[in-house]
């Protein structure tokens, strides 16, 4: 957000509406959907991409995603801060990640945080598993259904609850 003006953040986020619209409004193959989660990026994704509608975003734009991704439907990715998806990613139904906190002072509530959420290669996350801002999940974890992911997750672990806590090495 740091350069952003709130004009330019209103034009990218009608943008995506406009988009995550067409995604969601009508039947369209895996590839067509491809075609338009890489515009709504602004970046070509890997033919082993796959996202299952409804998807919705507040930006797009600030989104990477890796090789052999599949997005389940009913996501929401808040992508303002930065939202990073490495490699072999899978992402279950209705998970939301979210890269923004607000000021706690009700004076200044308006004004946003951002920060980015980092999700390694080999994740699996959970339906309904929310992933809180500047957080970042390693390698080879698996984040439970429903698990609140509030501060970063070490590598080959599986982590659930609220807030999500290791619960298994692997």
């Amino acid at each position: 957000m740091a350069g952003m003006t709130d004009e330019l953040l209103d034009k990218i986020t009608q943008e995506a509406l406009k988009i995550t619209s067409e995604i969601n409004g009508t039947y369209h193959t895996i590839e067509e959907n491809r075609m338009l989660m890489g515009i709504l990026t602004g970046h070509n994704l890997d033919d082993t991409f796959v996202v299952s509608p409804p998807f919705y975003t507040d930006c797009g734009k600030r989104t990477l995603f890796g090789k052999n991704v599949f997005l389940n439907c009913g996501c929401f990715f808040q992508d303002l801060g930065g939202i990073y998806i490495g490699d072999n990613v899978q992402v279950g139904p209705g998970v939301t990640i979210t890269t923004v906190n607000h000021n706690l002072d009700s004076e200044r509530r308006g004004e946003r945080f951002p920060e980015a959420v980092v999700i390694k290669n080999n994740v699996w996350i959970g339906a309904s598993a929310l992933i809180l801002p500047g957080v970042t999940i390693g390698e080879n974890v698996v984040v439970g259904a429903g698990a609140v992911v509030t501060k970063d997750v070490p590598d080959n672990t599986v982590v659930a609850g609220n807030p999500a806590k290791v619960i298994r090495q692997l």
